[in-house]
């Protein structure tokens, strides 16, 4: 936890000085994506919960550096690191037996950045049905937590270059072939939202497409659920890859990919590097470069933007959006700042090149 004390007052006064020349400049707040609240008054910084768009110095990215750096030099040794990942799936069950569905909330902002959630037809409906206040009371200090302030966007972004309503030749006949049907087979539009946990995900998303063609899987990674189901028009994957092994995520992504329909989209968000979760993991929680163990044993891996593009790329799809969102989350209580990281993407499956 951060202190506010009257240099850093002084330092975040330089930052939002910097940012309200730019927001004259431009002549407006910027929309979504990564919200639209910005502090350009020092003086003002315990008025919300959040604070979007923070830009950090030099200065700041050493020291963030240096405390990874110090949190991560005794690692736990190689002989004891099995466990967390061969007994993640009771680690998890323990969680939530202990948490049941009241930890995370509902991620109500989804529609907000992820319009492609919903078919072309519907997005604009559900961004602009009252979700634009998503605050909710402070979040408490030292709790694991996706909490995020969200604005409306000014415009509903429709994606031009999705084409999920237009079959492709080559899905159409392996889906004629099928021997076997399976639920939602017929369904137009198709989401799997892979680590679905309580439904944080699932039930915002169904209040969205119940009236629509579309049709929501979820799985907690079962191999069985997923091999039922091809041709994704999206694929969702929220503070859930960051609980596997590192050397594990590009298999996973390289595989969940191929379900994914030409045109199909692949939409990701996580912890990133140096977030406050991880600056505050003391030694000796450390299993790798930026992967750690929490006390209850599940583990969690801070990625960065070069981590994410690698995977997503590596595993044929081309990016779309790929952000670093940076904020500064506030304990209005405690008088408390916390520097507050994720990433959030978007990789598309290319149609195939034409033969002429």
């Amino acid at each position: 936890m951060y202190k506010v004390q009257s240099s850093s007052v002084a330092w975040l006064a330089q930052v939002f000085n910097r940012f309200s020349f730019r927001l004259k400049s431009t002549g407006g707040r910027p929309s979504a994506p990564l919200g639209s609240r910005i502090l350009t008054d020092a003086d003002d910084i315990f008025k919300h919960n959040m604070w979007d768009h923070v830009q950090w110095t030099e200065e700041d990215r050493e020291n963030f550096r240096q405390k990874a750096e110090e949190n991560s030099c005794i690692q736990i040794p190689l002989k004891e690191q099995g466990r967390y990942d061969k007994e993640a799936c009771q680690y998890w069950d323990r969680f939530y037996q202990t948490h049941q569905d009241k930890f995370f909330k509902d991620r109500k902002w989804l529609f907000l950045e992820f319009p492609e959630l919903l078919p072309s037809g519907s997005r604009c409906q559900a961004t602009s049905r009252g979700l634009g206040d998503e605050r909710g009371p402070s979040t408490p200090t030292g709790s694991r937590t996706d909490t995020e302030t969200r604005q409306l966007p000014q415009n509903c972004p429709i994606d031009n270059h999705r084409h999920a309503d237009t079959p492709d030749p080559e899905e159409s006949d392996q889906a004629a072939t099928q021997t076997a049907p399976f639920p939602g087979q017929r369904a137009p539009f198709r989401i799997l939202e892979i680590g679905c946990g309580v439904g944080n995900s699932v039930f915002p998303i169904i209040d969205s497409i119940k009236d629509t063609d579309a049709f929501l899987y979820c799985c907690d990674f079962s191999p069985r659920a997923i091999q039922l189901v091809k041709s994704l028009d999206v694929i969702l994957a929220v503070f859930v890859l960051s609980s596997i092994h590192p050397d594990r995520i590009q298999g996973i992504v390289n595989r969940l990919s191929t379900y994914l329909k030409h045109g199909g989209v692949f939409l990701f968000r996580d912890y990133g590097r140096y977030d406050f979760s991880q600056l505050r993991f003391k030694k000796g929680r450390c299993l790798s470069e930026n992967f750690y163990t929490r006390g209850d044993g599940t583990c969690v891996y801070f990625f960065s933007k070069e981590d994410v593009h690698g995977l997503f790329s590596n595993a044929g799809l081309e990016e779309v959006q790929n952000l670093v969102d940076r904020r500064l989350q506030v304990n209005r209580g405690k008088k408390v700042v916390m520097h507050r990281v994720w990433m959030q993407s978007k990789y598309r499956k290319m149609y195939p090149l034409s033969s002429s």
